[in-house]
């Protein structure tokens, strides 16, 4: 642990991440826009679910911010398509198709998002059906939605007391500098980028896990914090158990945005088998540590226990805390 942050000092920084504290536009946007999550998943969780037979149509959308769509215009096109994906499979769901709208100035500006998001739609095997473009803006935004099927939900709000939080990570990748997106797909097998995908909804079908969260811009706390919000639950991290690349500081991997990244809570009984499942396909997964009563959001190590965020005094993203709070 030398050259690293003490654990006091850990907790001090992740309690000022940004990507954090972005989560709570969430809340100002859900209050302004009335939703009540009446007929679905409640707001808060990485798609919406819509009943449809003996299974759910699943939808989600994600903008992306415009220094990244500047500075990596290749990347930001294949990361609509990706986190897209991921959104799906955080809730047990199969993609289906994505649309995008896009914004530059010119077509030469556009090329590269475009090529970014056909050689994604062409990797994962989800096909881009329409979308909208508008080539006569003075800068590059991007935006891209999906939809996707679900036998069986994974959400946000099934988290118990007494689940272990598991966190699976592929590794095999690297930093797409100067941001920290943890990049371990752009120059993997599209077979293999399918098959981890289909671990999730294979998860939720064979009902080894109620709770999933992909690990967004949050990173692993962050996300942690969301999943705990939602399902009215503490958790509390075990940071060295969390799977690391070698060489990576702890407090900037805890903030990072993985390519493949998940949290799972999962009953004991089945940890075992959940774990095999992603070991069996190269991803790193491990038990980072405990679901429980209460609404603190901690990071510990060897006995020690440092709080992050006490969701009943700071809420993160969800109206009724918000509410509850004033």
């Amino acid at each position: 642990m030398s050259g690293e942050a003490d654990l006091a000092a850990l907790a001090d920084i992740l309690r000022q991440s940004s990507g954090i504290a972005a989560k709570a536009d969430i809340a100002e946007a859900t209050l302004g826009l009335g939703l009540s999550g009446a007929g679905s998943v409640p707001v808060g969780d990485d798609c919406a679910a819509i009943p449809d037979g003996d299974g759910w149509q699943l939808l989600a959308i994600e903008g992306f911010m415009n220094e990244f769509v500047a500075r990596d215009p290749w990347f930001a096109g294949w990361c609509a398509v990706m986190v897209n994906v991921s959104d799906v499979a955080a809730m047990g769901g199969r993609p289906v198709a994505v649309v995008d709208a896009l914004w530059a100035d010119g077509s030469s500006a556009a090329e590269p998002v475009l090529a970014g998001m056909r050689a994604a739609s062409e990797r994962f095997g989800v096909p881009i059906v329409g979308g909208h473009t508008n080539l006569k803006t003075d800068r590059k935004q991007l935006s891209v939605a999906i939809l996707g099927r679900a036998r069986r939900l994974l959400t946000s709000f099934d988290a118990r007391p007494g689940d272990r939080l598991v966190a699976a990570i592929d590794l095999r990748g690297r930093y797409r500098e100067p941001f920290s997106n943890w990049e371990a797909a752009t120059d993997a097998p599209g077979e293999r980028l399918r098959g981890d995908i289909a671990l999730l909804p294979e998860i939720a079908e064979a009902g080894l896990a109620l709770a999933v969260k992909d690990i967004s811009q949050g990173g692993v706390v962050g996300t942690a914090a969301m999943l705990a919000e939602c399902s009215r639950v503490a958790v509390t991290i075990e940071v060295d158990a969390v799977p690391r690349p070698d060489g990576v500081p702890l407090e900037r991997w805890l903030t990072s945005f993985p390519s493949f990244g998940y949290l799972l809570a999962v009953s004991p009984a089945k940890l075992d088998a959940v774990l095999a499942l992603f070991g069996g396909r190269g991803i790193a997964a491990a038990a980072i540590g405990a679901v429980s009563e209460g609404s603190a959001v901690s990071i510990a190590r060897g006995g020690q226990v440092e709080l992050v965020r006490d969701l009943a005094r700071a809420p993160l993203m969800l109206p009724g805390r918000v509410e509850a709070a004033a």
